[in-house]
């Protein structure tokens, strides 16, 4: 079974990480979720999810200052990890090899041991220490993947869009047996 490492942090948009986890155990995936605190009042603000509503949604929920969590090891064989939203606080602890938590670790782990590794940065406008980092970790291997919404394929809603990120994601993971919409091109 793939196992999918999930990390929620306190960016706007815990909707992401939320139908990610939905959708992972749609597919079968096995998810190990750490959510920081600043993840937990972004949650709970947006959507009124609290940290056991969150842990709920996964298989296996592991406090971000358990260090000694299975997901803080390169032995523990994951097939990617997800950061849904990344804050730019933890964008750049991860582009600087910051592993003060148990997200941070388990990101750098990922790096480390070449799997995949994709973070929803959500910020806007970028500013350059936003850029540096996010080039920093695409030359580490990272993806950098800012969510944003497919208008191509005419979304009625804004769950459309959320699930049209969440799919293309999980392709990207490459655990599972996602089916994001394709573009048909265009028809004259």
């Amino acid at each position: 079974m793939a196992r999918l490492v999930v990390g929620i942090t306190g960016a706007s948009g815990a909707v992401y990480g939320v139908r990610l986890l939905q959708r992972a155990r749609t597919l079968g995936l096995e998810t190990h979720l750490v959510v920081t605190p600043s993840g937990v009042l972004s949650a709970h603000h947006e959507l009124g999810l609290d940290r056991a509503a969150l842990g709920a949604l996964a298989d296996h929920h592991h406090a971000p200052g358990d260090v000694g969590a299975c997901v803080a090891s390169g032995s523990f064989d994951t097939t990617a990890m997800v950061v849904a939203p990344c804050s730019m606080k933890t964008l750049a602890a991860i582009a600087h090899g910051f592993g003060d938590n148990l997200l941070t670790r388990a990101a750098d782990v990922t790096l480390k041991e070449r799997r995949r590794l994709i973070l929803l940065v959500r910020e806007t406008p970028f500013n350059l220490a936003h850029l540096r980092n996010m080039t920093a970790v695409t030359e580490m291997g990272g993806i950098v993947f800012p969510p944003l919404p497919a208008f191509y394929n005419k979304p009625a809603n804004i769950d459309e869009m959320v699930d049209d990120t969440v799919e293309r994601v999980l392709q990207l993971t490459g655990a599972g047996s996602a089916a994001p919409r394709a573009w048909p091109g265009l028809r004259g």
